[in-house]
């Protein structure tokens, strides 16, 4: 029976999963995995690459192509125990709507002691991280949902600017497991950071998804705070530095429009 349900559900989700693999970088992954398989065993094609054997048959694998490829293979299984040996192309960086700011090393500082009644929540990531990657659309969804005056969402590439990851001591390592991060600021100075941080330096296990970050980062009473410190300043006569908080803040269920500063 439970075989039947498996096969069931396997089924009714199959429409989904080919949408899903037929990515261009799928695809070219694919091509790449079994395109000197397909070339080496090819007739008409084999006959014309050089190989080591004694028989000289070039069809077939030498004693080097075999040893190449049970390294390869034991590589790509230590590295990821769960994945099947295929050589993946990385996924493309996130290119969809977002409301945030990017830091450079000589920005981050200044932008957050800017205004002392901004919060901000920054992420700390790395292009080549894998997780950094898989966190850039939820974390754009939350900026387009609770971006404001008081309220706004930046993001540093520590892999890139290695003073800011020393700076507010955010490593690089994959050993630590510190990417991404996630530190909220107020009054330019860090309140909270997720993952924390144990005493050898190792993040403490915790799933970035939009309800803890919502949950443990109080976003909604953030938000609410924003607005009414808004409304405040609109009500007040205008001072000298506070034209950033004279945007209007929307409200959490409608997305406010893209806007990429680089």
């Amino acid at each position: 029976m439970g075989l039947i349900t498996g096969l069931f559900a396997f089924l009714y989700h199959l429409p989904q999963i080919y949408k899903w693999l037929l990515k261009p970088y799928y695809v070219v992954s694919f091509l790449m995995t079994v395109a000197f398989l397909v070339v080496r065993k090819a007739p008409g094609l084999c006959e014309h690459l050089a190989s080591d054997r004694e028989d000289g048959n070039s069809c077939d694998f030498d004693w080097r192509e075999v040893e190449i490829l049970m390294f390869l293979s034991a590589i790509v299984m230590m590295k990821n125990r769960r994945a099947t040996f295929v050589m993946t192309c990385k996924p493309p960086l996130y290119m969809g709507p977002e409301y945030i700011k990017y830091f450079s090393d000589k920005t981050i500082d200044e932008e957050l002691q800017r205004d002392s009644r901004v919060t901000w929540i920054v992420e700390f990531y790395a292009n080549w991280s894998s997780d950094c990657q898989s966190f850039a659309p939820i974390f754009a969804n939350l900026s387009l949902k609770y971006n404001c005056a008081g309220l706004r969402f930046g993001k540093v590439d520590i892999g890139r600017y290695g003073e800011v990851s020393q700076r507010y001591k955010v490593s690089t390592s994959p050993l630590s497991k510190q990417l991404p991060s996630l530190l909220l600021f107020q009054g330019g100075r860090e309140v909270m950071r997720r993952p924390m941080v144990d005493n050898k330096g190792r993040a403490v296990s915790w799933t970035f998804n939009e309800e803890n970050i919502i949950r443990e980062f109080n976003l909604n009473e953030v938000f609410q705070k924003s607005k009414k410190l808004n409304k405040k300043q609109n009500s007040s006569p205008t001072e000298e530095g506070s034209d950033e908080l004279q945007q209007e803040c929307q409200e959490v269920e409608e997305p406010t429009e893209s806007k990429k500063d680089q």
